[in-house]
């Protein structure tokens, strides 16, 4: 008797030849780093050198989340990943009235120039990839980047890393918006353009189903609201006059891992074969590396549990190699504490093993796709790209996925989903190991990292000492120049970038485009924005 996946696919207890009868190997695989891509975008994927190990890590000020980043190089880490605390993410300075109470406590504070500058201290920026989880204000954050990279003599041509910017999920599943949404895809289509010319190597966004898997989207609701908004971000660069081998080559994705090991690598499979039919077909793309859907991942924070928290040290390895065999790019190892506060250096330094043991004691980087031709995983595979591709016309129905948000579509079927899983686990029928099975009668003592309350008080007294240096009438002219370009088609980034360099805050920034652009205030299904 068949059972079924998480997404509601069928897994058979067992599978045969019968299970692909029909089915063409060339058509639906393809060679490694060729179209379609099922087999992954490189021909050979890790043979050659493993993924990018990247940990998320900030937290406080930029002087604590330098000291951890600057620990993480030193035991291996081959990427960085910036957390931004609410604040920042919201757009606002961590002296505004809505700050109180949230400065460095999700992520580190930046605030300036100043900060950015102390968050990269002794960091290579020219070796060490940068991505940076940050989406509203994902332009002045990059820009400000740049700013301290071009103080060193690095030129944009040789930055590398990511910057998050995909504000159409945060309508769907997270909430961390400023502007209404159409201002807000005007500022990525900007972004696009400006890193074409100024930062080529720049991945300018980075389209994610992880927070959609983390709200409660299953597997197959991940990939067909992800490639979905991907479709709105190309067309949203198109009717900006961009070509789309211009700019498609530099779009990325972010996925989650669960330990539902066998959809997860099928889903991975899925969406690059999907992507590239997109990309080609629909879009007419001509240039290869448009069609290659690349990837980061991290591991389910949503499936870590506070209960015998030891226990997600397990679970977070059966999600790595989920990651691992579905052909990542990146990965990000969740830190086993982190259901219950921020990583201690102890934890994140051993989520960052997890994956070197993966990477350097495992056969897993000898060979290519190795579940290539596999009954199970190619039958998965091609269940899971059936139900994304039905999933993504329901989006189209409602005339692509801006109108699909508009209705509240992805929103009311993630948070269905959500329920249902909840029900589920409450119930006993979801076994979740050491909450309501295997459970023990007393947990072992955890003494969690300590943020120091004093954090948000000596970054507003940094903010006080910045307004009381910089030359005021040189922010309000920048801020005015920032205004008006955003007030007509022009570009909006350069201005802001003479605006960061006079040492305006991010918050002003911002502040100043709410003034032109609105706040966004979610309305009822099918109002208009």
């Amino acid at each position: 008797m068949a059972g079924e996946s998480e997404s509601g696919v069928p897994i058979e207890p067992v599978y045969g030849p019968s299970a692909l009868t029909g089915w063409d190997p060339m058509e639906r695989l393809g060679e490694p780093g060729a179209y379609p891509f099922t087999r992954g975008v490189h021909p050979t994927m890790y043979t050659g050198r493993p993924w990018t190990m990247r940990q998320y890590a900030g937290f406080g000020t930029a002087a604590e989340s330098n000291a951890r980043y600057r620990s993480l190089i030193a035991h291996g880490t081959t990427g960085l990943s910036v957390a931004f605390d609410l604040p920042t993410q919201m757009g606002y300075d961590s002296d505004a009235p809505l700050a109180r109470g949230e400065v460095g406590r999700v992520g580190v504070a930046i605030d300036s120039l100043d900060d950015m500058r102390e968050l990269f201290d002794g960091i290579p920026l020219e070796t060490v990839s940068t991505s940076m989880t940050i989406n509203a204000p994902a332009a002045p954050l990059l820009l400000l980047l740049q700013l301290v990279a071009e103080e060193r003599g690095v030129a944009g041509e040789r930055l590398t890393g990511t910057t998050q910017n995909d504000i159409l999920k945060e309508y769907i599943a997270r909430g961390t918006y400023i502007f209404p949404p159409r201002p807000s895809l005007r500022l990525v289509a900007d972004l696009f353009a400006y890193c074409r010319s100024e930062l080529p190597r720049w991945n300018t966004i980075s389209i994610s189903g992880y927070h959609m898997a983390e709200a409660g989207a299953t597997a197959v609701q991940e990939v067909a609201f992800t490639l979905a908004n991907g479709v709105e971000y190309l067309r949203t660069a198109l009717a900006a006059g961009m070509e789309v081998d211009a700019f498609a080559p530099r779009l990325s994705f972010f996925f989650v891992a669960r330990t539902t090991l066998l959809e997860e690598i099928a889903k991975f499979r899925a969406a690059r074969r999907i992507w590239a039919r997109l990309t080609r077909e629909e879009f007419g793309a001509e240039d290869p590396r448009s069609w290659k859907l690349r990837f980061h991942t991290q591991t389910a924070g949503v499936q870590l549990t506070a209960r015998q928290p030891e226990v997600n040290v397990v679970r977070v390895a059966v999600q790595a190699l989920a990651a691992v065999l579905g052909g990542t790019q990146s990965l990000h190892t969740n830190a086993f504490d982190e259901a219950l506060a921020l990583p201690t250096e102890r934890s994140a330094r051993l989520a960052l093993r997890t994956q070197q043991v993966l990477a350097y004691e495992s056969d897993v980087t000898a060979t290519v796709d190795p579940f290539a031709g596999s009954y199970a995983i190619e039958r998965l595979t091609d269940e899971v790209e059936t139900a994304v591709l039905a999933l993504m016309r329901r989006v189209e129905e409602y005339g692509g996925a801006v109108s699909a948000i508009e209705h509240g579509f992805q929103k009311a079927e993630i948070e269905r989903n959500a329920y249902r899983i909840a029900r589920a686990t409450e119930a006993g029928e979801r076994v979740v190991v050491g909450v309501n099975r295997f459970t023990v009668a007393e947990e072992e003592p955890y003494q969690p990292l300590r943020l120091d309350p004093a954090i948000e008080e000596r970054q507003r007294a940094r903010l006080a000492r910045l307004r009381a240096e910089r030359d005021p009438a040189a922010v309000a002219g920048a801020l005015t120049a920032l205004r008006a370009a955003a007030a007509t088609t022009a570009n909006v980034l350069p201005p802001m970038k003479e605006a960061l360099r006079a040492r305006a805050t991010v918050g002003e920034v911002c502040g100043a485009l709410r003034e032109l652009w609105g706040s966004y205030e979610p309305y009822g299904p099918g109002e208009a924005w």
